[in-house]
């Protein structure tokens, strides 16, 4: 294990930036002594502070950098490679510091490449061998797409995001999509499959073909054969080829510090929003244009309330743990939430918004938050 200072020091971090990381959801220590509160780092975390610190450098937004530490982690280096070249388009041509740092990783990267393609090819073979098929009710099957179907992608230079994300282990499927600035994750209860796990990305188009099948009947068959994808539903089928990119591994993505919880009535909520003020944001993301932002803060009675567009700017507590995220983004989480109560969850003003049902904890949305500048 290392320690704080040792990590800051062999990773090119300081230790408050290290301190910012852990509470932001993205290095999080491997251990906290319970009673000093001080933190502990396992040795294979070195790498990922060193990555995290030349592409703070570069000047990649965190919602970024979630998904790169995400893709590292799973030597998902088709995934790396994506983000890296969609990153380096939007910089201007005089970050020629941030170029120097991005060919470091190019390097790195390639290093990486030849130890995992015969892994690939292996499960490539695998994963042909044998057709995976499992049923579902066409009921969950279709509350799940609804979940998660606002938050794909669309961006041209992340193919590998724009889709959604079918995860076949067990008993269960689970549904995930995401845009970098928000991730939605969804669950349905499956029977019929054997062997390991199964993973595919279905195009947005054919998810839809899917959705649209799934209009009664007792159960539906869902069937991956390689590089292909089937939903049967009663006589009624489609089916079409997954897209030939990995996803990032979700799993690491959700795995967050718990934050305040607050069940909400999600009418009386989204009113709020609609109505209540309103923040323009300076350093506009997504796309780089400017977004309407809502300001919230939980109050000492344990609510959340919409807080107005000025911020008195006179730097109190309650300021400070304002979190200000997407509007359009949190009412279309509200929607797909489709419960009369949810429940929000707000951590440090930089770590994601959760929105989670009371009654499913497999269904939840992670809005990312954006920067309050006072």
């Amino acid at each position: 294990m290392r320690s704080i200072g040792e990590m800051a020091r062999d990773g090119g971090l300081s230790v408050s930036a290290l301190r910012f990381y852990d509470r932001a959801g993205v290095l999080v220590p491997a251990w906290v002594d319970p009673v000093s509160g001080y933190r502990w780092y396992e040795q294979e975390q070195l790498e990922e502070a060193t990555l995290l610190a030349r592409l703070r450098r570069a000047g990649m937004p965190l919602a970024d950098i979630r998904l790169v530490l995400a893709g590292w982690a799973g030597a998902d280096t088709e995934l790396v490679r994506g983000l890296l070249e969609a990153h380096l388009r939007r910089l201007e041509l005089g970050l020629s510091d941030a170029r120097g740092e991005f060919s470091t990783l190019r390097a790195l990267l390639d290093r990486r490449e030849n130890p995992m393609a015969s892994l690939r090819t292996a499960a490539a073979t695998t994963a042909a061998a044998a057709a995976t098929r499992v049923s579902t009710s066409p009921l969950e099957l279709a509350a799940a797409l609804d979940t998660v179907r606002f938050a794909a992608g669309s961006d041209p230079e992340l193919p590998m995001l724009a889709g959604i994300f079918f995860d076949v282990e067990g008993d269960g499927l689970r549904l995930v999509a995401t845009d970098r600035y928000r991730m939605a994750v969804a669950r349905a209860h499956t029977t019929g499959h054997v062997g390991s796990r199964t993973q595919v990305l279905v195009p947005l188009p054919l998810a839809d073909a899917m959705r649209a099948l799934l209009t009664g009947g007792e159960t539906v068959n869902l069937v991956v054969d390689g590089d292909r994808v089937m939903l049967e539903a009663g006589e009624r089928q489609t089916a079409g080829q997954v897209i030939g990119h990995e996803f990032p591994d979700y799993r690491r993505l959700v795995n967050l510090p718990a934050g305040r919880r607050v069940r909400i009535d999600t009418a009386a909520f989204r009113a709020a929003l609609e109505n209540g003020p309103v923040r323009t944001s300076e350093a506009g993301e997504p796309d780089g244009e400017p977004q309407d932002l809502s300001v919230l803060r939980m109050t000492e009675d344990g609510n959340v309330v919409v807080c107005d567009d000025g911020a008195d700017g006179d730097g109190s507590a309650d300021e400070r743990d304002d979190v200000g995220v997407n509007r359009e983004f949190l009412l279309h989480a509200l929607a797909a939430g489709a419960r009369d109560e949810l429940v929000l969850e707000l951590g440090a003003p930089t770590a994601p918004l959760a929105i989670r049902r009371p009654d499913d904890e497999d269904a939840f949305s992670l809005l990312m938050p954006v920067r309050l500048e006072n």
